[in-house]
């Protein structure tokens, strides 16, 4: 069973009707648990309309995104945000005046979910997930690398433990092997630990190391998967 599903999926940026800008029409598509997937289209192909749009952040103006079978626009999208999908920033978006482990006991706060031990204990394990150890938690995040900074960054994600795990060009600022040490993090999330793992992005790489690649070709001629 898909946990995320596109049924017919459409979507125009419009203050005016007649003057609708549709940026995508006629998707329809399953995601899984277990699987690293890559959204990958030229510029303007829709890509990250279609990350907010599966993250709950914007409702489709056509068809419908469903999570579990149930319809996205039903449910309480905050809670889905901060509770069963973990979104990763090109940016990092970590709070640069917080700690490592504040940045990630934050966002376990966030999602207002009951943890049956300690956030501090949690947190620690999250940073040895993302192959960072202990000496890190106190540090102040400028003083960290791009990708340790991204490493936090998917370390938050992971605090509150998602189904489904979204990235927007998550290994856009970084060098090479560090992009493909990023990459194993994910692969091991989804492969291992049976999450859904999405990543929008413009990096062939990338898209090599993901088990399936969604493009989403020029619009009205829908989207091709390989």
């Amino acid at each position: 069973m898909a946990i995320l599903e596109l049924q017919n999926v459409g979507y125009s940026y419009s203050g005016n009707v007649k003057n609708a800008k549709k940026v995508l029409s006629g998707l329809n598509y399953e995601f899984d648990k277990g699987v690293v997937y890559s959204i990958t289209g030229r510029s303007g192909a829709g890509k990250t309309t279609l990350l907010s749009l599966l993250s709950g952040l914007t409702t489709p103006t056509e068809g419908k995104v469903m999570f579990d079978e149930k319809d996205l626009s039903t449910l309480d999208r905050y809670d889905y945000r901060s509770q069963q999908v973990g979104v990763v920033f090109q940016q990092f978006n970590l709070l640069p005046h917080l700690t490592v482990l504040e940045n990630i006991i934050l966002s376990m706060d966030a999602s207002k979910k009951k943890f049956d031990r300690p956030k501090k204990e949690i947190a620690l394990e999250m940073l040895n997930e993302v192959d960072l150890d202990e000496s890190y938690a106190n540090k102040r995040i400028l003083k960290l690398s791009g990708g340790e900074q991204q490493r936090v960054a998917i370390a938050r994600t992971l605090s509150f433990d998602p189904e489904v795990i979204l990235a927007d060009e998550p290994t856009g600022n970084l060098d090479l092997t560090t992009q493909d040490e990023i990459m194993s993090i994910f692969t091991k999330l989804a492969h291992e630990e049976n999450r859904c793992v999405i990543i929008v992005t413009h990096s062939p790489e990338v898209a090599k190391l993901s088990d399936k690649v969604f493009n989403l070709a020029p619009l009205k001629k829908g989207a091709k998967v390989r």
